[in-house]
C-alpha cells in the first residue's frame, strides 16, 4: 500500500525531467530556426548590397534619360524574383521549424501519456475491490484527453498546410504581377 505514494512521486519526477527535456528540445529547434533565418538576411543583405553598388554605377553611366529608365526597368524582374525567392525560403524555414517543433512536442505527449497509463496500470492492480468504476473513469478521461491531442495536432497540420498553400498562392500572384510590371516596363 505504500507503493502508491512512491509510484507517483517518481512518475512526478520523471514527468518533470520529461518537461524539462522538452522545453530544452524547443528551445533548440527555435534558435535553429532563428539561426537560419539571421544568415538568410545576412545573406541576402550582402546580395543586395552589391546588387545595388551594380546598379548604381550603371545608373550613373547612362548617357541619357532613356538609359536610366531602361536600366530600372531592367531590374524589376529579378527583383521581383528574389523578392519571391526570400519568401520562399523564409517559409520553407517557418514550416520545417514548426514540424520539428510538431514531432518532438507529438513525441514527448506520446511518451509521458505512456508513462501515465502505466503508472494507473500499475496504481490500479493494488487498488482496493469497488474501484473500479474510479479507475475506468481515471482510463476514459486519459483515452479522451488523448483523443483531444490527436484532434488538435491534425488540426493544426490542416492548418499549416492552408497556410502554405495560401502562401504559394500568393507568391505565384505576385511573380505574375511582377511579370506583367516588369513587361510593361520595358516596352516604355
Amino acid at each position: 500500500m505504500f507503493a502508491i505514494p512512491e509510484q507517483f512521486s517518481a512518475a512526478s519526477k520523471a514527468n518533470i525531467e520529461a518537461q524539462v527535456a522538452l522545453l530544452t528540445s524547443l528551445s533548440n529547434k527555435v534558435f535553429e530556426g532563428v539561426e537560419k533565418i539571421v544568415d538568410l538576411n545576412l545573406n541576402v543583405v550582402k546580395a543586395s548590397l552589391e546588387e545595388s553598388n551594380a546598379a548604381a554605377k550603371q545608373i550613373l553611366g547612362a548617357k541619357d534619360l532613356q538609359e536610366v529608365l531602361a536600366l530600372t526597368a531592367s531590374q524589376v524582374q529579378p527583383n521581383a524574383e528574389k523578392a519571391i525567392a526570400y519568401g520562399r525560403h523564409l517559409a520553407s524555414i517557418a514550416s520545417s521549424t514548426q514540424a520539428e517543433f510538431t514531432k518532438a512536442a507529438e513525441e514527448q505527449i506520446a511518451e509521458t501519456n505512456r508513462k501515465v497509463v502505466a503508472l494507473i496500470d500499475e496504481v490500479t492492480k493494488n487498488a482496493p475491490a469497488g474501484s473500479e468504476t474510479a479507475v475506468a473513469f481515471v482510463k476514459s478521461a486519459i483515452g479522451n484527453a488523448n483523443a483531444g491531442f490527436e484532434q488538435l495536432s491534425k488540426s493544426t497540420k490542416q492548418a499549416v498546410e492552408v497556410m502554405e498553400s495560401n502562401m504559394a498562392t500568393a507568391v505565384n500572384q505576385f511573380s505574375q504581377a511582377a511579370t506583367k510590371t516588369a513587361s510593361k516596363a520595358s516596352k516604355k
